[in-house]
């Protein structure tokens, strides 16, 4: 059985994480949580990096920093996570979906503008499958309107807009390390913080609301609450495990893009006679081979090809159930939201495999076969 993933290992994990115990430092904010904070702010050029033990903590620490008080609207696609809006709902906050891009599956930066209203407090993109959203346009609108921008960067370490990073570019970015991402420490992320101004603070809320960080920095003589937050540090073990990652995070994107390289190479034929659409990766934009998707005729084409790919022992698996169609929007009783293409994504997306190591001409020639099948 070829999986949809499989976690890969650069080989320096155990060693560093035995480095951890050694140095007697297993809880957070030691040796190799510090050196992954330095090489998130050399890399992306970010005022501060703090590592988190998930993308969803750092959401949640940006909404907590975005000051979301109950009622305030927050803009975002439906076609994400669950934690990218979760982390607003949890301060009381109101996700507002707006539809996405035929193109590249991010969210439509033309229909921001119109979904603004005198409640909306941030607009929140997510990089989809690690390709860049118009991120020029969308921090345009943002200024015009004093809203802050949040970045879902969890699918995009190490991919550029404009030759920026993404997660770099507006007041805050989010990433995860999550096992299924390309630079893993089985659960992680880490909050960018590109706006100086929520710097101090982004270190008590992750310190549990308290000024510990400066204590130990001898910026005060004794640490206590001063804050809301939460016990947002990842332990040491994740950091090492994590630094590991780090330290090959070139060559581990290398190794991805030429899989995916070879897929979409591979499946031109395809999509020329017909048979499927391939990713769309905009000009401006290099991804950071994240996933691999073919988007299908329909649903029902989309389940037969997943069950005949299993017959292959290739597992290949669809994304994300819309948010707006979800059973906690319903149930909030806010008004519906009608966005034709994220429906018409969520129904017709699915996911190769793509991972180090993976064996993809066997993927490759199963889907020739299939799509040659069902055509």
């Amino acid at each position: 059985m070829i999986p949809f993933n499989k976690p890969y290992l650069t080989g320096r994990e155990l060693h560093h994480i035995s480095e951890a115990h050694a140095r007697g430092q297993l809880a957070g904010d030691g040796h190799f949580t510090k050196k992954c904070n330095t090489w998130l702010e050399e890399r992306t050029g970010c005022h501060k990096a703090l590592l988190t033990h998930s993308c969803t903590a750092a959401l949640e620490m940006a909404a907590i920093l975005a000051d979301i008080q109950p009622g305030d609207e927050i803009i975002m696609p439906s076609y994400t996570f669950v934690s990218t809006a979760n982390a607003f709902v949890l301060r009381g906050g109101v996700p507002v979906f707006v539809d996405i891009r035929e193109d590249t599956l991010n969210i439509d930066e033309r229909l921001i503008e119109p979904a603004i209203t005198s409640r909306t407090k941030a607009i929140v993109p997510v990089h989809y499958a690690g390709v860049g959203c118009e991120m020029d346009t969308i921090m345009a609108i943002a200024s015009r309107h004093n809203l802050l921008v949040i970045e879902d960067a969890a699918q995009a370490v190490m991919a550029t807009y404009k030759g920026r990073l993404l997660g770099s570019i507006g007041d805050l970015g989010c990433y995860s390390f999550h096992e299924t991402k390309n630079i893993i420490s089985g659960e992680g992320g880490a909050l960018l913080i590109n706006n100086p101004a929520f710097a101090e603070r982004a270190e008590i809320i992750r310190e549990k609301g308290t000024n510990r960080t400066q204590f130990f920095r001898g910026q005060v003589d004794k640490y206590t609450w001063v804050d809301i937050g939460s016990s947002y540090l990842p332990g040491e073990l994740i950091a090492a495990f994590l630094w590991a990652q780090m330290e090959e995070s070139d060559l581990i994107t290398a190794s991805r893009l030429k899989i995916w390289n070879d897929y979409h190479e591979s499946f031109q034929v395809l999509e020329e006679a017909g048979r499927l659409r391939r990713p769309v990766i905009a000009d401006d934009c290099v991804h950071n081979a994240h996933m691999y998707y073919l988007l299908l005729a329909d649903l029902a084409e989309r389940s037969a090809f997943i069950s005949c790919m299993l017959k292959r022992d290739i597992r290949c698996v669809f994304h994300y159930v819309p948010l707006h169609n979800a059973k906690m929007m319903i149930a909030s009783h806010l008004p519906p939201a009608l966005l034709p293409v994220t429906e018409s994504v969520a129904a017709c997306l699915v996911r190769l495999p793509l991972w180090i190591g993976l064996n993809h001409d066997l993927v490759i020639e199963a889907v020739l076969d299939v799509s040659n099948i069902s055509g």
